[in-house]
């Protein structure tokens, strides 16, 4: 018997088998969680490259179902949990890993960021956390739990982030507000900070290599984190082991984010 065996939830935003989300799912599938997933909507229908690329990873865990989501549509949301109250009633957590700036906004400076991209980037990077959670909760069993993925962009400047580090802050403070508001019905809502990671949304990241090498010359650990690590965690975070944690953004960076210098022993070059 599994840490989640019963237990039933959502998966918004697996992109592929390098996502941190799809690392987390395994965790929970090992586990014996029960999950419905979405995908992005496919532009052809007679061409589902999207859906196929997560059936493909879900149907072998016994998906019980795969719905397409534009978050910004309200109708898709509403359809997801539609579902998701028809297939299970109720449910114990949601992972929401949804994030997205246009390329020419992300890749220019912050401050140079277009209008129309900064609403882009913060309605489906950061009021798609939100629209989620007033759904959810209606579905959610008392003691369940949901969680977000940040990054450490959001508390300090990492050069290249640029505005998905602005799109994180207000992630992380929506995760405070959501937790003040559902925590009185017995709901968490957390968000986990993972280090860097070879993931499709790190690969719009500048110098990814490079910041690599930074975390781990520079770590308390003297290392980089694995997708395992992060997997592990998220587990923990939905799990009833942490029924006492909410409103909180929890490091996955081997220390990175306490260090104010380098330390004494690291070589640059």
């Amino acid at each position: 018997m599994g840490l989640f065996t019963g237990k039933k939830g959502l998966v918004f935003g697996i992109a592929n088998d390098h996502s941190i989300a799809w690392a987390i799912t395994e965790a929970l599938h090992n586990e014996g969680a029960e999950m419905g997933f979405t995908h992005l909507p496919d532009k052809d229908p007679t061409m589902p490259r999207m859906e196929r690329r997560v059936r493909k990873l879900v149907d072998p865990i016994g998906g019980k179902f795969v719905l397409p989501c534009n978050v910004q549509v309200d109708a898709d949301l509403d359809a997801i949990f539609a579902k998701a109250k028809e297939t299970f009633g109720t449910i114990d957590f949601v992972l929401h890993s949804v994030a997205y700036a246009p390329m020419e906004d992300l890749k220019g400076l912050t401050v140079a960021c277009s209008r129309e991209g900064f609403k882009t980037s913060m309605e489906i990077s950061v009021y798609s956390l939100l629209a989620i959670v007033n759904r959810a909760r209606a579905i959610l069993n008392p003691g369940g739990s949901i969680l977000t993925l940040t990054y450490l962009g959001g508390e300090k400047v990492i050069p290249g982030y640029n505005i998905m580090g602005v799109c994180k802050a207000a992630l992380e403070s929506s995760v405070t507000y959501a937790a003040h508001e559902l925590g009185p019905s017995g709901l968490r809502v957390n968000a986990l900070s993972a280090g860097p990671l070879k993931t499709l949304s790190s690969s719009a990241v500048g110098d990814f290599d490079v910041m690599m090498k930074l975390y781990q010359g520079m770590s308390p650990m003297r290392r980089n984190i694995s997708m395992e690590e992060v997997g592990k965690t998220g587990l923990f975070l939905l799990s009833d082991h942490a029924s006492g944690i909410t409103g909180e953004t929890l490091h996955v960076d081997a220390g990175f984010h306490v260090m104010g210098a380098p330390p004494a022993d690291m070589t640059f070059g």
